[in-house]
């Protein structure tokens, strides 16, 4: 039971929940083996660590969760438990913080080239309207920033990263906002471990420009969305500021309107609107594709 409550505020690794409740790592690693094999728990690789949490969808997730849910708040041990989560959680963010901080002038340096972000950030959530999302997948996710941005309006939400660095940064963002309803995973763009037709609403935010064959990463997330899901990518026109593949591993200086309609053709996938936000050096768009195939047998 301790385990499941502690799991409910969040993901956490065999380490850090030994560090809670100052109980053995055997001891915990079966304990999590047997709620996982009971389907209670999920477990994710991240390289050489493994995280878990309760299980999100099924019967088995209303199970977990009417479980941690009963819990008395004022019981001493689980008021314990949550102090010590705490404290993972403050040095996980100091970690996060000291990340940030030593890269946060060349971010800021990138960023005063193009519009504010919360004007792209209010120009997606416009585009992809008023409705609940059932299921979004943020692909590069970084900082896990569409997460939190998208968490009042989905029911589950999925980011993947190759940066374990960021992937830290995210999962204290996520945890300070509260988007318990997302989760984020080490996972290569071109090869998501995630069933067809799967997902509402698949995000490109900032990522392709860094991709070696940003084609073959809009064709792979095509596959995931559902009848009806659509794709927003965004990111920078053609331009020609060379510091940024040079000192930013920017693998491409923007993208035409016509290479991206014809990428998302060949993904299957209809191109719906193009929009275009001018800033002082770089312009950046947003594309919105639709997929509008029937349903796979």
């Amino acid at each position: 039971m301790r385990l499941l409550a502690l799991l409910g505020h969040s993901e956490l690794t065999v380490t850090e929940v030994t560090q809670i409740l100052g109980q053995s790592q055997p001891r915990v690693s079966r304990h999590l083996k047997l709620m996982c094999e009971a389907g209670l728990l999920d477990r994710f690789r991240e390289g050489t660590w493994a995280f878990y949490r309760l299980t999100e969808k099924g019967q088995c997730a209303e199970l977990a969760h009417l479980l941690v849910d009963l819990i008395p708040v004022d019981d001493p041990v689980y008021a314990r438990d949550l102090e010590r989560l705490e404290a993972i959680k403050a040095s996980r963010a100091e970690a996060a913080a000291e990340y940030f901080r030593n890269n946060a002038a060349n971010w800021s340096k990138i960023r005063s080239l193009y519009v504010p972000e919360a004007e792209l950030e209010e120009a997606m959530a416009e585009i992809l309207g008023h409705r609940e999302i059932d299921d979004l997948l943020d692909v590069g996710t970084g900082t896990g920033r569409m997460l939190t941005l998208f968490a009042p309006r989905i029911k589950h939400g999925i980011g993947y990263d190759m940066s374990h660095e960021m992937l830290a940064l995210a999962r204290t963002n996520l945890d300070e906002a509260g988007a318990r309803n997302c989760q984020v995973r080490l996972g290569d763009m071109y090869s998501l471990p995630m069933p067809n037709e799967s997902v509402d609403v698949v995000l490109f935010h900032l990522v392709l420009h860094y991709a070696d064959d940003p084609a073959a990463a809009i064709h792979e997330s095509a596959r995931l969305l559902r009848p009806g899901g659509e794709m927003l990518i965004v990111d920078f026109a053609p331009h020609g500021i060379e510091f940024l593949r040079t000192e930013h591993a920017h693998r491409r200086l923007g993208f035409s309107d016509q290479e991206v309609e014809h990428w998302l053709k060949i993904a299957g996938l209809d191109l719906d609107s193009t929009r275009h936000f001018a800033g002082t050096e770089l312009t950046v768009t947003i594309w919105h594709a639709v997929n509008r195939k029937p349903a796979r047998n």
